[in-house]
């Protein structure tokens, strides 16, 4: 992940002041306020957010489930 390079004191103490950085892991989130300062992410985006979807998905599938019986369908 690289974070932009420009980001000043005012930015970071208005972020950290929002609460985001105290309700997300690594005190970011690339989702929400904290995405206008990551300028990329190298491989999966989602594993920056969670664990890999594809991932969890080959693991229902190893355990002999299936991903779409996972869906909250109402």
């Amino acid at each position: 992940m690289t974070f932009a390079a420009d980001v000043d004191d005012d930015e970071i103490a208005a972020y950290v002041a929002s609460g985001e950085p105290l309700l997300v892991a690594g005190a970011f989130t690339v989702d929400s306020l904290g995405g206008a300062f990551i300028e990329r992410v190298e491989g999966d985006p989602s594993t920056v957010v969670g664990m890999s979807l594809s991932t969890v998905r080959g693991l229902v599938r190893e355990l002999g489930g299936s991903w779409t019986e996972l869906w909250n369908r109402s």
